[in-house]
């Protein structure tokens, strides 16, 4: 099978909304997988088998754990007077800082600027520098570090008087 013929493949199976497709053949073994809001996957090997390789698929769908985040997520609206939210961008893991050994970008008190780096979210091997959309002071880290966080939840509370 040509590149041209596997892209063609992919192309009709996004407009079909199949999410997956397996084909084999004497010379290759194919295994194509989607999943809402993840990008296609192509495994293409001889007659290995392919289930190493869609391993991390199931990691990034078993990463929800919004159930001991939704009351921090409900503090917020309550005690919240007129501050703004810093939300993730994305599912991850949540971290202060750079490594283990540097201090938290920023830290309760602090006074931070519009695009100034506060924290990191890392999303499958990536680490994602999340930079504020509003310059204030922190008022309140709303996650611990090293902990899950989901897409537009709360990470910090900014009051920007």
């Amino acid at each position: 099978m040509k590149s041209k013929e596997i892209r063609d493949l992919i192309d009709f199976i996004s407009q079909t909304g199949l999410n997956e497709v397996n084909i084999e053949t004497e010379e290759i073994k194919l295994s194509i997988k989607r999943t809402p809001d993840v990008k296609t996957k192509i495994v293409e090997s001889g007659v290995a088998a392919v289930p190493a390789s869609q391993i991390p698929v199931p990691a990034v769908a078993a990463a929800p754990a919004p159930v001991p985040e939704a009351p921090k997520a409900e503090d917020p609206g309550a005690g919240a007077q007129n501050y703004v939210e810093v939300k993730s961008p994305m599912i991850g893991t949540f971290y202060r800082s750079p490594n283990p050994d540097s201090p938290a970008f920023v830290a309760v008190g602090d006074k931070i600027e519009k695009g100034q780096t506060v924290c990191i979210v890392e999303a499958m091997k990536l680490f994602n520098e999340i930079e504020s959309e509003v310059s204030g002071t922190i008022v309140k880290v709303m996650v611990e570090n090293s902990s899950p966080v989901e897409y537009d939840q709360v990470l910090f509370l900014v009051d920007p008087s």
